[in-house]
């Protein structure tokens, strides 16, 4: 399975559990937290792209997510990853401190 693959495969799962559950502590009733919503960014991630407009569009609306998305043993990797904290950058989309 390819990185970006696999990745999906990650945030798809992510997304399934965000649906089965209550938006985490702190986040704005008007976000709704789906991990799925960053795959424009799996290249900027895994592959070490340059986000796309795309990417920065959907990691600023995911922002108040991003703290649960780095408690998630699934997702934890992607978000301290050094791509990942490479792309929030690029965002302008603060890393996040929990």
């Amino acid at each position: 399975m390819k990185p970006a693959q696999a990745l999906f495969a990650v945030l798809a799962a992510w997304a399934m559990v965000l649906l089965l559950c209550a938006a985490p502590r702190g986040v704005d009733a008007a976000t709704a937290c789906d991990a799925t919503k960053l795959t424009p960014c799996a290249g900027a991630i895994i592959g070490n792209a340059p986000p796309t407009a795309a990417c920065c569009s959907r990691m600023k609306e995911q922002q108040p997510c991003m703290c649960a998305y780095a408690r998630d043993p699934n997702l934890k990797r992607y978000v301290n990853s050094p791509n990942g904290k490479k792309t929030m950058a690029a965002c302008k989309v603060p890393v996040p401190r929990c």
